[in-house]
């Protein structure tokens, strides 16, 4: 937490982490507290400006949120974004007209160019709308200052409190001039201050480690040679270097080389004390017979504990566990709409602490994906680490659609490494957000030379996104899925056919199990 940064009441908008985003990458910290937050939440972040944000509600519904009243006699900028416009007029004695026909999609914006908040925005450009219900009349210290050809008001502003509401969403890309329109408010009408920045926040996170720990004993870190684990290692490293023992257990499950590449980044370059477990056979054996994708996450995960358990009980007073915890899993245990539903477990060491007796140390729980991977710069890991693909906790176990058996992981290996290099070799890799090989439980017919085969499909899959939160199919062209198709089918035994996947998320999901 920076004073002079920007408070988010959040109450509930999918697009509410885009708003931390775009604010962060002007150099500004931001933060998202429960728009129900106490005013001494509020004022504990020593905010510069406050933004009230979108949300599903009515603002006359039963169990609406709403934030403390007292977050309107505070003297600060406010920007009211949708849900958060509404809010700011109903509690400020405008008119709210609730129950109207849901606008959803894009309009075209006329504003006026003479406000600060439209400071350098053409009228006529594209604003992303999404709301129910509508401002009907501006309190009457507001004046409208922009409108669209079905909703009179678009935007208001009270200039002389620095007070502003707009019904449309600017911390999406489908709004043109969103970008802009943040940045007039954060950083000309608010004044915050850009001073956030991963070299600033790597020297702040060194010591709030070396606080944490100073008179306790050591800190381990479950090392998957992911990017979140390798910058939180590297971090830890840092810090309190013999202090530190990153563990790295190896589950059978891995890409080819992942092992090797671990050891030599860690132990060899850093010259971290890296504990090695090689947990294969004990992963393998539990994993037999067994073919639901739900089932086999929950057996990695309790195989994993045992290991690690195993293993830290081995290092002396051990009294600190490290993790990987990002900023938008702690966005989403305190927003108002609550945890997500479950669409799939995930494989972490959440349970460790509770069964270890350890202390739980998150030193990378304000960052955002992006901004691990510029931190990791910062602390010397190797560019190709920190802008890999994401990698799942189960590894190959949750891209073999069937049971895990050595003979398929050694298939899909191999497939992995030609579709991986080939991405990299043509400069495609860095397009992509992530990007892998699917083994299917079928068999289909083709002909290698003059013989009938009956050998396995594979499924390619590669995909944009930002966050991993919604994605798109990469568009990839047909002359590479040609060479990569050919090159897999021609180099890896027991493949016979390759297919394409154009799935989005929603519907979908990035993994298949």
């Amino acid at each position: 937490m920076i004073p002079g940064g920007v408070a988010v009441l959040d109450f509930g908008s999918q697009y509410n982490q885009l708003i931390a985003r775009r604010i962060r990458e002007m150099g500004v910290y931001c933060e998202l507290l429960p728009g129900n937050a106490p005013l001494s939440d509020v004022l504990g972040m020593e905010p510069s400006a406050l933004i009230l944000s979108g949300g599903p509600s009515s603002v006359y519904g039963d169990d609406s949120p709403h934030p403390d009243p007292a977050v309107f006699d505070l003297d600060l900028p406010m920007l009211g974004i949708c849900y958060g416009m509404q809010l700011l007029a109903l509690h400020e004695n405008g008119v709210v007209e609730g129950g109207h026909e849901r606008e959803y999609g894009p309009a075209r914006l006329y504003n006026s160019m003479s406000g600060d908040l439209f400071r350098g925005i053409e009228p006529g450009q594209q604003a992303w709308m999404s709301h129910g219900d509508r401002v009907m009349r501006v309190p009457a210290s507001y004046g409208v200052i922009a409108s669209t050809d079905s909703l009179p008001i678009a935007a208001m502003a009270d200039p002389g409190r620095k007070r502003y509401g707009v019904q449309f969403h600017p911390e999406v890309n489908h709004t043109e001039f969103g970008r802009q329109l943040l940045r007039n408010f954060v950083l000309e009408i608010a004044e915050a201050a850009p001073e956030w920045n991963m070299k600033t926040f790597g020297r702040r996170a060194v010591e709030m480690v070396r606080r944490e720990l100073a008179g306790q004993g050591n800190v381990i870190l479950g090392l998957s040679g992911g990017v979140d684990s390798s910058v939180v290692a590297a971090l830890l490293h840092r810090a309190v270097p013999d202090r530190f023992t990153p563990i790295f257990i190896d589950n059978g499950l891995l890409r080819m080389g992942e092992r090797e590449s671990v050891v030599e980044t860690f132990r060899d370059h850093f010259g971290m004390p890296l504990k090695v477990i090689d947990g294969t056979e004990d992963f393998l054996g539990a994993l037999r017979g067994v073919t639901d994708p739900e089932q086999k996450r929950k057996i990695i995960g309790r195989v994993f504990i045992e290991l690690f358990e195993k293993a830290a009980s081995e290092i002396d007073n051990v009294t600190h566990l490290a993790q990987g915890t990002l900023y938008p899993d702690v966005i989403e245990s305190v927003s108002f709409r609550g945890p997500s539903a479950t669409i799939k477990s995930h494989h972490n060491v959440g349970g460790l602490p509770e069964r270890m007796d350890l202390k739980l140390l998150e030193p990378l729980r304000e960052l955002f994906k992006d901004e691990v991977r510029e931190l990791g710069m910062e602390l010397g890991l190797p560019e190709r680490m920190v802008a890999r693909h994401p990698f799942p906790g189960p590894g190959l176990a949750v891209r073999i659609l069937g049971e895990v058996n050595p003979a398929d992981l050694d298939v899909l290996r191999r497939v992995d490494r030609i579709f991986i290099d080939y991405l990299l070799e043509y400069g495609l890799y860095d397009e992509i957000w992530q990007a892998f090989a699917v083994l299917l439980p079928v068999r289909t017919v083709g002909v290698m030379g003059d013989e009938r085969t009956y050998d396995r499909v594979i499924a390619l899959r590669a995909v944009t996104s930002t966050d991993g939160m919604t994605a798109d199919w990469y568009r990839m062209d047909p002359e590479h899925l040609a060479r990569i198709s050919s090159s897999i089918v021609n180099r890896v035994s027991g493949v016979s056919r390759v297919v394409y996947d154009v799935s989005t998320k929603p519907p979908g999901t990035i993994e298949w199990e």
